[in-house]
């Protein structure tokens, strides 16, 4: 028994204003979730128009260094962890 082809989602061509949206939300810095939604286009989609342009999209996850305190281990002594993100 054959299977079924996936339906493809058709393709839309990107606007001038979808573009602006685009530029927008990449100088906001909104998260990509939200970008999406209000799009309506996949994240992969946007990540690779957004590359395009040479916009800078999602990965907002903070930067610098983070240092965390360590509780005690079997030795008994604590001590202090240097994260970098």
């Amino acid at each position: 028994m054959a299977r079924k082809a996936k339906k493809r989602a058709a393709r839309r061509p990107w606007s001038r204003e979808d573009e602006r949206e685009l530029r927008d939300h990449s100088k906001n810095k909104s998260p990509i979730k939200t970008v999406v939604k209000s799009m309506k286009r996949t994240a992969g989609a946007l990540r690779q128009k957004g590359f395009s342009m040479g916009l800078s999209l999602g990965h907002r996850r903070g930067g610098g260094t983070e240092v965390r305190k360590r509780g005690r281990g079997k030795s008994g002594i604590g001590g202090f962890t240097i994260v970098f993100s």
